[in-house]
């Protein structure tokens, strides 16, 4: 392990962090064949992911382990739970009112009211697992950094959602799909919102 890691901890994983979330944004844009870059967007993403979500997980991830110390499955279990009652719903809640809010849209939670019921349920199919393997695995000063690596992904599914999804897997999945399965979603998208 890089010395620096230990050495500086909380710049190391919030750096990485951010960088992540804004790379997941990259290549939501870079896979959406959009026209032109906005790189305001990525701006954006970067700002809330440095600015909340990266120093939240750094000190929400000693929070856990000073309040359910060690890797017994009893304490594992307790961090995971936790983490996705209250760390889980918060981090997806700043996400989406985050950027609305510097996108400078007039109502800064219509995105949180229309997509976070669905996010956080996609959400439950992917970080207990990620989280639990964190838990139990990942020495503490990386697991900032370990969830950020993972939050790669799971940027690029909230850019996506954000921009044209409603927050499910199944509207990633079309996504993915190609561009004519993205042309339905968008229609249909275009269809609701009207």
């Amino acid at each position: 392990v890089n010395p620096h890691v230990k050495r500086f901890p909380w710049a190391t994983n919030v750096t990485l962090y951010g960088c992540l979330f804004a790379a997941g944004d990259v290549v939501h844009q870079c896979a959406s064949t959009a026209e032109r870059f906005e790189w305001k967007q990525t701006r954006n993403v970067a700002v809330v992911a440095f600015g909340f979500h990266g120093n939240f997980n750094f000190f929400w991830m000693r929070f856990l382990e000073r309040r359910f110390p060690g890797k017994s499955v009893g304490m594992v279990l307790r961090k995971l739970l936790l983490d996705q009652a209250a760390a889980a719903p918060l981090a997806t809640s700043v996400f989406y009112t985050g950027i609305s809010f510097l996108e400078g849209k007039d109502d800064i939670t219509q995105d949180w009211r229309e997509k976070f019921l669905n996010t956080y349920k996609t959400g439950l199919m992917y970080w207990p697992f990620v989280q639990l393997l964190n838990f139990a695995l990942v020495p503490l000063f990386l697991r900032t950094a370990f969830t950020g690596c993972c939050a790669f992904l799971w940027a690029t599914f909230l850019c996506f959602s954000h921009q044209t999804g409603d927050g499910t897997a199944t509207a990633a999945l079309t996504w993915l799909r190609g561009p004519s399965a993205r042309a339905a979603q968008l229609h249909e998208h275009n269809r609701k919102s009207r």
